[in-house]
């Protein structure tokens, strides 16, 4: 059973009006599991609001960055210096607009991918070898922008779909923390729901 703390980032932009927007779903993730594992976001430092507790009985940080996705990477960095956590006990968490809504997909390590908060990330880290959990959101109309798409809220539909995902991403976050990311990606990286 491992007893290493981890860190579990969620990746979004601080402010209201950013509050239920696809490019928040790692924060949305995060709030999820604060609130099943009662574990209160009621730290702030390092530009990042944060908090410890369990997950059955690992020891972990959930923590949502609030220096706006693009420049993400340095809170997670300090924060992880600071609890001395090994980049492969950090999992963030983020959308991803190449994964159909209600996909989530679980890697190992990688590269930013287009996603300027996991660029952020590599950057700071100096490194892409940290896991992922990938909430997908699905692609814009060919009408709309990805920077309009990604900051835009869900619909009403889209909205109930997500409730589920969110669900399930965070039953994969439990599976990974406890039992492995091996694990994590067996029972995850599937086409589970077809919406």
């Amino acid at each position: 059973m491992p007893d290493q703390l981890h860190l579990l980032i969620g990746l979004g932009n601080p402010g209201g009006q950013y509050k239920k927007t696809r490019h928040n779903a790692g924060f949305m993730l995060i709030d999820a599991v604060s609130d099943t594992f009662s574990i209160a976001l009621n730290k702030k430092k390092f530009d990042a609001e944060f908090g410890r507790g369990y997950i059955e009985d690992v020891e972990v940080i959930l923590a949502k960055p609030q220096a706006f996705m693009n420049r993400s990477g340095p809170p997670v960095q300090k924060l992880a210096a600071y609890f001395n956590i090994s980049i492969q006990d950090i999992l963030v968490i983020h959308d991803d607009i190449d994964l159909n809504l209600g996909r989530i997909k679980i890697k190992k390590k990688g590269g930013g991918g287009g996603h300027n908060g996991i660029k952020s990330l590599i950057n700071a880290l100096h490194s892409g070898d940290f896991p992922r959990l990938r909430i997908g959101t699905g692609r814009p109309d060919e009408h709309t922008e990805v920077i309009g798409h990604v900051l835009g809220r869900f619909t009403d539909r889209e909205s109930e779909i997500m409730e589920r995902t969110i669900f399930r991403a965070k039953e994969a976050v439990v599976t990974i923390i406890c039992n492995g990311i091996k694990e994590g990606m067996n029972r995850f990286n599937v086409n589970f729901m077809d919406f």
